[in-house]
Formats: structure tokens, sequence, C-alpha cells
């Protein structure tokens, strides 16, 4: 069953004073909500949000979309060096409304933008699917 979006999200561009609010929304996609990953695994994947100068460094490479519900970011993905889609998280209240999809058609575009005439990505046993029918 597909939820529905109480209001259509926002879209913009993240900027680095919204990296410690990524890392927020990366540990809420992995660590709550459905998962096909153990509550162990999740752990030890995401035992804390992610912050600090590593972490900035590596999302000021990238190009970031993030989608907002009022002032909250929601989902975000990112566009790497390369064509790499490295981040893809959303909230878990709002999966199921197609935000991925959202998310996704907006890095295609910035990628052709970019030059890149293809997309990669690693992606997880939660995100495989919904790249699966991005194609």
């Amino acid at each position: 069953m597909t939820a529905m979006r109480s209001n259509a999200p926002t879209f913009r561009w993240a900027d680095a004073g919204d990296y410690e609010m990524l890392g927020e929304v990366m540990f809420d996609a992995v660590r709550n909500g459905p998962s096909l990953y153990s509550d162990d695994q999740r752990q030890a994947w995401m035992p804390a949000p992610r912050h600090g100068a590593e972490w900035s460094a590596r999302l000021a490479e990238q190009d970031i979309v993030v989608a907002e519900d009022g002032a909250r970011i929601i989902g975000f993905m990112s566009l790497a060096p390369g064509g790499y889609i490295d981040f893809a998280y959303i909230r878990p209240e709002a999966r199921g409304t197609g935000l991925f999809r959202d998310l996704a058609n907006r890095i295609v575009e910035r990628a052709k933008l970019r030059g890149f005439d293809r997309l990669w990505v690693h992606a997880s046993l939660m995100a495989h699917p919904a790249f699966a029918a991005l194609g």
C-alpha cells in the first residue's frame, strides 16, 4: 500500500548548513521503520548520526537534493563526481509516497547538466527495489 502525502514536499539543493540534518535523516532512515536488516546490522551500519569535518567534506563534493515537508527534511539523494549516486535516504514516514522517484528525477536532470551519460550506485537491500524500478 502506498502512503499518502498530506502536503506535497518542496525540493531544493542542499548547502553546508544542511549537512548535520542530513546525517540525522540518514540515521532515521537506517535505524527506524521496517527494514530487511536486523537491529544488530542497523546498529553496526549506523551507530550514530553522521556529522563532523569528514562528513561535511564528503558532502561538499556532491550535488544533494533535499525534500522538505514544511521546515523538516524528509529525504535526500546525492550525486557524486563521476555519476555515482552516493546517498539516497528517506525518513520512514515518507516511504511509499513517490518521494524516491521525485528525488531521483532531480538527480538525473542534474547529472545531464553535469554531462554524465551514465549513473551508478551500490544500493542497499532497502534501496535496490526502488533503483531497479527506475531502470
